[in-house]
């Protein structure tokens, strides 16, 4: 495992997302399942873990904070705030100070640690980035040490750019794949001039760029690769990026015959590491020979130039017309 600089301190340049280990919106992961993905993961060297407290609702947190009481080892561990609806919040009432320090303490007791590493506004609205305000309660929870770094989830270059203006922001995570080039025009340039890390999601669009479906593949009626296909319970990019199923199939097999042999999700997550700005990846996984598999991209050699230039003209010419919801 190669690592790289979060501020000071080194993290894994290939994380672990656990939005799965919620058991809600990928289909149920049971603790010991959980708890082999997370021990496959550290046992081969990663320290960066991501989750969010509307991952199952706590649950993610949860199987987290159970998992690092075996650990001696430390690691790091971002969380998300700001999409919770339970009974008392919801947008806008979730950009409070109030509210974000009660989503913040019950991050604290589900992980079960004093101080947070990595609190992000969860994909929030543009609206709410534009006026500030919760960056103001941010800094705020960082004075009172609830938590070390503070950074936001973006659907878009746009918000990204808003919120790369900020005094003190740390990180900005954002969707970064083959069918997601553009984003790196936009933004990676401004995110080094800035010092901000650059966390990437949905690198695998999840999992058409693991070369393992069909058009014929269906999925669990509680998956969100079911259920949000097409947008239809929230953001269209963070299912497929946002490209059509049966045509994402396709185009991820044109994909694999530009690429150097071997395992797709693996080159293609060297191509996103390949991007200096980045500072880690975070695919998901729900067993642990996938975790082995994702880490396996990080000792391998470079994708050749003249690669790159016929993937991007692939993504030009046929994908990038093709993304559907706001990016």
């Amino acid at each position: 495992m190669e690592y790289r600089l979060f501020k000071e301190t080194q993290i894994s340049e290939i994380g672990l997302g656990t939005w799965q280990l919620g058991s809600a919106d990928w289909g149920v992961v049971n603790d010991d399942e959980a708890f082999a993905i997370l021990k496959a993961f550290t046992d081969a060297g990663g320290n960066f873990i991501d989750t969010a407290d509307v991952y199952g609702m706590g649950i993610s947190e949860q199987v987290i904070g159970r998992f690092l009481k075996t650990q001696n080892k430390e690691l790091f561990v971002a969380t998300k705030l700001g999409r919770r609806h339970d009974e008392s919040n919801g947008w806008p009432q979730n950009f409070s100070y109030a509210t974000m320090r009660r989503h913040v303490e019950s991050s604290l007791k589900n992980l079960d640690v004093p101080q947070l590493f990595l609190e992000q506004l969860h994909c929030i609205p543009t609206e709410q980035l534009r006026s500030g305000k919760v960056f103001d309660h941010l800094r705020k929870l960082k004075n009172e040490n609830l938590i070390k770094h503070w950074g936001v989830s973006v659907e878009t270059s746009e918000e990204a750019l808003i919120v790369l203006e900020q005094e003190g922001i740390s990180s900005i995570q954002i969707i970064f794949n083959l069918f997601r080039q553009h984003v790196a025009d936009e933004v990676f340039a401004k995110a080094q001039e800035k010092e901000v890390a650059i966390i990437v999601r949905v690198p695998l669009a999840s999992g058409l760029l693991s070369g393992k479906f069909s058009e014929n593949t269906t999925f669990a009626a509680n998956d969100h690769r079911n259920f949000n296909a097409n947008g239809e319970s929230f953001n269209a990019g963070e299912t497929f990026a946002g490209i059509e199923f049966s045509k994402g199939v396709e185009l991820s097999r044109e994909i694999a015959g530009m690429l150097p042999k071997g395992n797709l999700a693996q080159w293609a997550l060297r191509w996103i590491l390949d991007h200096e700005e980045v500072t880690t990846v975070i695919p998901g996984a729900s067993k642990g020979s996938q975790v082995l598999n994702n880490i396996a991209a990080s000792n391998m050699p470079p994708i050749p130039h003249k690669t790159d230039v016929k993937l991007r003209g692939l993504y030009d010419k046929k994908i990038k017309p093709l993304i559907r919801g706001h990016y």
